[in-house]
């Protein structure tokens, strides 16, 4: 599954890495979805949270990190970390060759563009794939999925059951 670095003296492949970045704030049954997609694809996947110097999230960033490797437990090849600063020097720290990221609809694809040529200007060698998820997750967002939940509907069928509980306990203490 990896491929060999054309730039190596030795003949072993390294694994290939990829990063699968974002806020997850909660972590969908879609974003899951898209890790296992892309282990298919790559040796390993680091969802990784990166840490917002002026946005404050329905969950704090560890609490994120917590669920989103609960929520991917079932991958020995997936884990959950966090990051400050920017997403393609995480990528670089990593070792990874490779961004993740998901389309849901046309609106994405502007800012993701925009994004995956900064990274590619401040770091050619990382290359950036696009993985489109499932129809029946194509509409969720965390920012869908909180709106829901703030307003008592029925959330738990977009998210992990991890996140389901975590969401659960925090409506409680509201």
């Amino acid at each position: 599954m990896s491929a060999p670095d054309p730039g190596s003296s030795t003949d072993l492949p390294r694994p290939l890495t990829a990063v699968y970045a974002g806020s997850f704030d909660p972590i969908t049954s879609g974003h899951v979805e898209i890790v296992e997609r892309a282990l298919r694809l790559f040796d390993r996947v680091i969802v990784a949270v990166g840490r917002h110097p002026t946005k404050t999230g329905y969950f704090s960033v560890d609490e994120r990190v917590a669920l989103i490797a609960e929520s991917i437990a079932h991958l020995p090849r997936a884990r959950a970390d966090r990051y400050d600063g920017l997403m393609i020097d995480f990528c670089s720290q990593q070792g990874a060759r490779v961004i993740v990221r998901g389309l849901r609809a046309h609106g994405d694809f502007e800012p993701e563009f925009q994004i995956a040529s900064a990274n590619r200007d401040l770091r050619p060698e990382i290359e950036t794939v696009f993985l489109i998820p499932g129809p029946e997750h194509q509409f969720v967002s965390s920012s869908l999925v909180r709106e829901i939940a703030g307003h008592g509907g029925d959330f738990a069928r977009y998210v992990p059951a991890p996140v389901a509980a975590a969401m659960r306990r925090r409506l409680q203490r509201a």
